[in-house]
């Protein structure tokens, strides 16, 4: 029996799905390519199918992705949502200007993912994935205040937790999970 055809296990499969998140967020892969591939091989059987799924991306590197993303404004908004990549640490600066950051539909490849805000005139708001946590404790607002929804803020394992930092000097943080939308027909 060759290597191939060796019985796969689930920490292989992980990794596996690991590597294809990155070459994602790389853009390296299409969204449909990365749902794909990550449902082959959450459901690979050998070492053989495993391979099939990368051979045409690079050699896992650990941190391809760049461990610490700057966003800045000076005026105006500045928001992300939707389908993007979430770096393990965000440094968010705004001086008159709301901050929006939805994570609830995004790429995080992380467990844990550092959030420092450095906001003059605005407030941020967070959007979590369900089930995600997130600890306010070292963020600090002179004029405004830090509400997290209903959210709790305790890490736990196979949850994303999210640690956020900084300070508002007149404005809030409100970090709370997406609106569930309902629709009818």
């Amino acid at each position: 029996m060759s290597e191939l055809q060796m019985r796969v296990s689930d920490e292989d499969r992980e990794r596996t799905a690991q590597q294809l998140q990155l070459a994602f967020s790389e853009g390296r892969l299409t969204q449909i390519e990365l749902e794909d591939r990550l449902e082959l091989a959450l459901s690979a059987k050998t070492y053989g199918d495993l391979l099939g799924l990368i051979t045409d991306l690079p050699a896992q590197q650990q941190s391809q992705v760049s461990d610490l993303v700057e966003l800045e404004t000076k005026s105006g908004g500045l928001k992300r949502s939707g389908d993007w990549a979430v770096p393990r640490r965000l440094r968010v600066s705004s001086k008159y200007g709301s901050v929006e950051l939805d994570l609830s539909e995004a790429v995080i490849t992380h467990p844990e993912v550092e959030i420092d805000l450095d906001l003059t005139y605005g407030s941020a708001k967070i959007i979590l994935p369900d089930g995600a946590v997130a600890n306010v404790d070292d963020f600090r607002s002179d004029w405004g205040n830090a509400s997290t929804s209903n959210v709790p803020s305790r890490p736990r394992p196979g949850v994303l937790h999210v640690v956020i930092t900084g300070r508002a000097k007149y404005g809030g943080l409100t970090v709370r999970y997406a609106r569930k939308r309902w629709f009818t027909h």
